[in-house]
């Protein structure tokens, strides 16, 4: 008789994609995405690979101008997510085959993932009409209400336990982004009691 797999098990196999997106605007389809990356995980903790991106603006875009005026500000970060654009049909057909090499299932990471999500959403159904995440997506303040029995206000950094946040650096490049807030994730998760041995990223 087969034995059916453990719900324990299933968790194991759980793939986590810290996904930061770099973008000129806030509107999918009207704005666009400059860098894409994403940083995969194993449920342990151990870094699996990552992918990182830069992207040609889509045809008949149009940047935001509150959002390029935060650029503005930004110089260095700017140059360094708008460097060597590819087009994006391109982009996103080698993101989806390095998601496919990484197993199953995926769970996408997001902080918050209702902005990253959208935009990796948009381009890969735009695309490619296929998301190898699915709905599968986790925002990583929720998460951590349900960890601290907290109010969303009370999610913000200042209010994060220190161990949580401490080493914390948000450069706004979509890899280094990806990357530390991965770090917060497995911080919330072994908090939550489903990691130990905390973030090996290498």
């Amino acid at each position: 008789m087969t034995r059916a797999p453990s719900v324990k098990s299933a968790e194991q196999d759980e793939v986590y994609v810290s996904t930061d997106v770099e973008t000129d605007g806030p509107l999918p389809g009207v704005n666009s995405m400059v860098s894409l990356a994403s940083a995969a995980f194993a449920a342990d903790g151990a870094l699996i690979a990552t992918f990182s991106r830069n992207l040609e603006t889509i045809p008949g875009g149009v940047a935001d101008p509150r959002t390029m005026a935060f650029w503005a500000g930004e110089p260095m970060a700017w140059a360094a997510v708008t460097q060597a654009p590819r087009p994006p049909a391109e982009v996103m057909a080698e993101y989806a085959t390095w998601l496919r090499g990484l197993g199953e299932p995926l769970v996408f990471v997001g902080l918050p993932a209702v902005f990253d999500f959208g935009f990796v959403n948009h381009y890969l159904l735009r695309y490619l009409g296929t998301n190898p995440f699915g709905r599968n997506a986790v925002d990583i303040r929720s998460f951590a209400m349900g960890v601290l029995g907290a109010s969303w206000q009370r999610t913000r950094f200042r209010y994060m336990p220190e161990e949580w946040v401490t080493g914390w650096v948000h450069d706004h490049t979509a890899l280094g982004d990806a990357l530390a807030q991965s770090r917060l994730f497995m911080r919330v998760r072994e908090a939550a009691g489903v990691l130990g041995g905390g973030c090996h990223d290498g």
